[in-house]
């Protein structure tokens, strides 16, 4: 059987990974969530894995391409106060070299919602589970026709830090 890994995936395994897998979030250099209007905008989230469940497609077996990771994370700011949930999808597309995965992964927060998607590498080598940046694809609410990147570190057991740049 494949080994799971606790601390995350990115997108999925996130955002991990998104995407990924832990979720507590701040602001770096704003404090609130609404996109300022004409200049980027960074907020860092911090993440705490919530639920994961592996789909592989050999149970038993080595890991293959197709295999799919699902997840739910809670987010949080950097005191520590509960401001949304992270949830997505990965994908495993190759074995070799370490693994890769593709994911989709959707970020809850005050005043609306952020799509975000793109590839982990890396997924398949023993320890914590690799930094990764996605691209953010959308959002609503404030984050209506949202675009930028999302970075995840991992920093500790289940636990990641997304650094997410709005461009505006």
């Amino acid at each position: 059987m494949r080994p799971i890994r606790a601390a995350c995936l990115g997108t999925a395994t996130a955002l991990a990974t998104l995407l990924a897998c832990a979720p507590v979030a701040a602001a770096a250099t704003d404090t609130g969530f609404a996109p300022a209007m004409g200049r980027d905008r960074v907020i860092t989230l911090i993440g705490r894995l919530a639920e994961q469940t592996r789909f592989p497609v050999n149970p038993g077996g080595s890991p293959a391409q197709g295999d799919r990771t699902v997840f739910r994370s809670d987010l949080f700011d950097l005191n520590g106060n509960p401001v949304g949930n992270t949830a997505g999808t990965c994908t495993t597309t190759r074995v070799d070299n370490g693994g890769a995965e593709v994911c989709n992964v959707n970020y809850n927060l005050p005043g609306g919602q952020l799509t975000v998607q793109g590839m982990v590498f890396g997924n398949l080598i023993p320890g914590p589970p690799p930094s990764f940046d996605n691209a953010i694809t959308g959002g609503t609410g404030v984050f209506d026709r949202a675009r930028g990147q999302i970075h995840a570190d991992t920093i500790g057991m289940g636990v990641r830090r997304f650094t997410v740049d709005l461009d505006r």
